[in-house]
């Protein structure tokens, strides 16, 4: 079942980490399907990296990794030849496909498992080996369909970590997800897709300045025996040695550290509580009328 788009626009610059969010059936899929043409278009244009898909199909794909959520590969071949096939259909010579292959079946923690048939991996080995075998061919740009749906935390976890490194090293990554803080903690732009609209298009921190407030997580050098009474602020408690602390935007931690202070309670460590997207994307998708 695709969705109809409605003149999307996105443009995601070389060296991104973009996010496509939106809730199941918003359009994401067909959007990734488009760009990776696995989806015929009925109008419009896409360029990957100023290459125009349609004009110069076989030069842009040579330049794209695509993970979809489907898994992609011979589950009853062996995990390592799975890989260095797809070098091989991208037509790099055997010595750098094995060199690939190496590199990012180890970065990935899937190098030791390279003998073993794929159908007897976890479902997020499986993920694992999709990622080596959609950067095998080095490309500029990787799209990941709901990477980590399905997959356990820790898993998640490293995942992102290397996400975040080969963005830095210059891969450009778009990603859909429905995970909200999966786009927080990772993406410097984000489209929010709802009904095959874009109702939303900006930076990540753009967006979160927005929220009307925000909670903190205050990690205490000692009990607190008494949640403090400050004008305007809201405090909870899950344990004595925390306290978690919600702010309006026109408002100032500092007079809540001066208060705690007062009272001879030091504050260890201090983390934003995620979820602040959650918040957004509902305000955002409700006030878009759907």
């Amino acid at each position: 079942g695709l969705v109809a788009l409605n003149g999307i626009d996105l443009n995601v610059n070389k060296g991104d980490f973009f996010a496509l969010l939106g809730p199941n059936g918003a359009g994401k899929s067909t959007t990734i399907g488009i760009i990776s043409s696995l989806v015929t278009k009925t109008s419009g244009n896409v360029k990957l990296l100023g290459i125009d898909i349609d004009k110069n199909h076989s030069l842009a794909k040579k330049k794209l990794g695509v993970v979809g959520q489907e898994v992609n590969f011979n589950q009853f071949e062996k995990v390592g030849n799975i890989v260095l096939n797809q070098a091989g259909y991208h037509g790099i010579n055997m010595k750098k496909a094995k060199e690939n292959t190496e590199h990012f079946m180890k970065r990935l923690d899937i190098w030791d498992r390279r003998d073993e048939v794929a159908r007897t991996l976890s479902g997020g080995m499986k993920r694992r080996v999709m990622v080596a075998k959609a950067l095998v061919n080095n490309p500029e740009l990787l799209i990941l369909d709901e990477p980590t749906a399905g997959v356990d935390l820790e898993l998640r976890r490293s995942l992102w970590q290397f996400l975040i490194d080969i963005n830095k090293l210059g891969t450009t990554i778009i990603l859909t997800t429905h995970y909200l803080e999966e786009a927080e903690r990772l993406c410097k732009n984000i489209a929010i897709i709802d009904q095959g609209e874009i109702v939303e298009n900006s930076g990540m921190q753009e967006l979160l300045s927005r929220l009307e407030a925000e909670t903190f997580v205050l990690d205490l050098g000692s009990e607190l025996k008494k949640i403090p009474q400050l004008d305007g602020f809201t405090f909870k408690q899950n344990n004595p040695k925390q306290l978690i602390v919600t702010i309006k935007k026109n408002q100032n931690l500092n007079s809540v550290f001066t208060e705690l202070s007062n009272r001879q309670v030091k504050v260890v460590s201090m983390r934003n509580e995620t979820g602040r997207l959650e918040e957004l994307f509902l305000n955002l998708v409700e006030s878009s009328g759907s």
